[in-house]
């Protein structure tokens, strides 16, 4: 496989295309990441493989990153790709929530002006709109997403800090391709929207996760004790979010 030049797209994103010999090509690529502080690989829905370096990441040192992994990268684009379709629908008929155990079947109707969603009370959201484009559709789905989210995910956070007595000053809801939650050193914990994909257990680990930066602002031992404390299985937990990707569909973020 080879490297391509460095490809910018903005200021903050900077890319690299990622060509692996035979039936993958322009699936991969790499994306330079100012906050990481290690290699690693995600496999997102539909198959696109990406490598997130840290800057100081030489293109000899990705390629044999790859080389280690490509094996477990392969296994992991098949399985996904044994359940893509319903995954990569641009406007699903139905939306599963796993961490709510929820599934909402998505109506479409005629409508006046731009795409908007309904709760209906029959587990269904009606999408109306007058013959909206795709993207609009998505849109309208995307803040659907956000403020389910918003129900769902701050209270659960806030009853978390309680039974762990870990405090935090004020959170938000974000939708992020790279991050599952952060928190800030003022005490904002953000959370994103595709947490609602997840297991339950899953949820619950990443929302111990950043409460426990509330107290330890670093990945230390004491950091991952206290993590320890509250959830044994954090270990087992954490890799299952890190494929996590995996199940958020390509509606989230657009075709």
């Amino acid at each position: 496989m080879t490297l391509s030049p460095l490809r910018t797209t903005d200021a903050t994103s900077p890319q690299l295309s990622l060509w692996p010999t035979g039936p993958a090509d322009g699936a991969w690529r790499v994306r330079i990441s100012e906050r990481a502080r290690h290699l690693s690989v995600r496999v997102h829905t539909g198959g696109q493989v990406e490598i997130v370096v840290p800057r100081w990441a030489r293109g000899r040192t990705v390629e044999q990153f790859v080389h280690r992994h490509r094996r477990w990268i392969e296994r992991k684009v098949a399985e996904l790709g044994a359940r893509a379709p319903k995954l990569l629908e641009p406007v699903p008929s139905s939306i599963e929530l796993a961490a709510t155990g929820e599934r909402w079947l998505v109506q479409m109707t005629a409508g006046q002006g731009a795409a908007r969603v309904t709760m209906m009370k029959s587990g269904t959201i009606e999408l109306k709109g007058d013959g909206s484009s795709i993207d609009e559709q998505q849109r309208a789905l995307r803040s659907w997403l956000g403020e389910r989210s918003r129900e769902v995910l701050i209270p659960w956070l806030e009853s978390l800090a309680t039974e762990v007595g870990l405090a935090f000053k004020r959170t938000q809801i974000r939708r992020q391709r790279s991050r599952w939650g952060s928190c800030s050193v003022r005490g904002t914990v953000s959370l994103n929207c595709c947490l609602l994909f997840q297991r339950p257990q899953v949820v619950r680990y990443l929302l111990l996760h950043e409460l426990c930066h509330t107290r330890h602002m670093n990945h230390s031992r004491r950091f991952w004790q206290l993590v320890s404390s509250f959830e044994p299985d954090y270990r087992a937990l954490d890799r299952e979010l890190l494929d996590g990707w995996q199940n958020v569909p390509a509606w989230v973020f657009g075709t």
